[in-house]
């Protein structure tokens, strides 16, 4: 939480975002605020399939935390209901189908979410996605929300090996934080840090960078001069972003 970071986070306004046809990094929004469309370009259901459609997921969340409008699409030859059913157990929001789409809505941007090695995808910019190897194996009764956390915690660039230690990991993670947002809900309301707010915004803002926000949380849950409502206010607006459920358990006893 640095005042560098800050400044960082304070002077850039949109979201950017690495399109992956030249490497560089693009405003996600366009200059006048115009309409934007995400569309998740999928070519059947598996587990790297089903991370494309989170990372769109997550860059539809970002662009309306900035106040920018979005059309989210999904698009793709085969077994679009599965994907779309397991992606709805993970909490990631409707998608309209493309065959049902027309032919546009005067979109100002357009930001394809591939897999790395799609190079299908039309004019517009190429937001790609490592693949997924293994198989979640999830056991019975799993929280389907630790497969989300699992897929968030590493850079979408980066391959990501799954199996069921990772999920018994982000599974922990998960109950640990929605018992401490929910005991930190009796505690009387305190609002975000400037820093800790600047340094989310910073994390996502750059390149959606997932993995330091959720490193910025960690920090948060063990900084000595955050009081506990700060906690709660800072991990209930990270959520808006994740879609972790992190206030699931409020109501609970502290």
């Amino acid at each position: 939480m640095t005042a560098r970071g800050r400044s960082r986070a304070y002077a850039r306004l949109v979201l950017r975002i690495t399109d992956a046809r030249t490497g560089e990094l693009v405003d996600a929004a366009p200059a006048r605020r115009g309409l934007t469309r995400v569309e998740a370009r999928t070519q059947g259901f598996d587990p790297t399939n089903l991370r494309v459609l989170l990372v769109a997921d997550l860059l539809v969340r970002a662009l309306e935390l900035g106040g920018t409008p979005v059309w989210a699409m999904l698009s793709g030859s085969s077994q679009q209901a599965e994907l779309r059913a397991a992606g709805a157990a993970l909490g990631v929001r409707p998608f309209e189908d493309e065959r049902d789409a027309g032919t546009g809505l005067g979109e100002a941007q357009v930001l394809h979410v591939v897999a790395d090695d799609d190079t299908t995808a039309p004019e517009g910019v190429r937001v790609a996605v490592a693949a997924v190897h293994g198989s979640p194996g999830a056991p019975d009764g799993t929280d389907p929300t630790a497969l989300r956390l699992a897929l968030l915690a590493h850079p979408r660039g980066t391959p990501l090996p799954l199996g069921p230690e990772p999920l018994r990991t982000a599974a922990d993670t998960l109950a640990e934080w929605r018992r401490a947002v929910a005991a930190w809900a009796h505690r009387p309301s305190r609002p975000i840090p400037d820093p800790v707010r600047a340094d989310l915004r910073t994390a996502w803002e750059n390149d959606l960078d997932v993995p330091g926000v959720l490193h910025v949380l960690r920090e948060v849950a063990s900084a000595p001069d955050i009081p506990d409502g700060a906690r709660f206010e800072t991990y209930a607006y990270a959520d808006r972003l994740l879609g972790l459920d992190l206030t699931r358990d409020l109501g609970s006893p502290a």
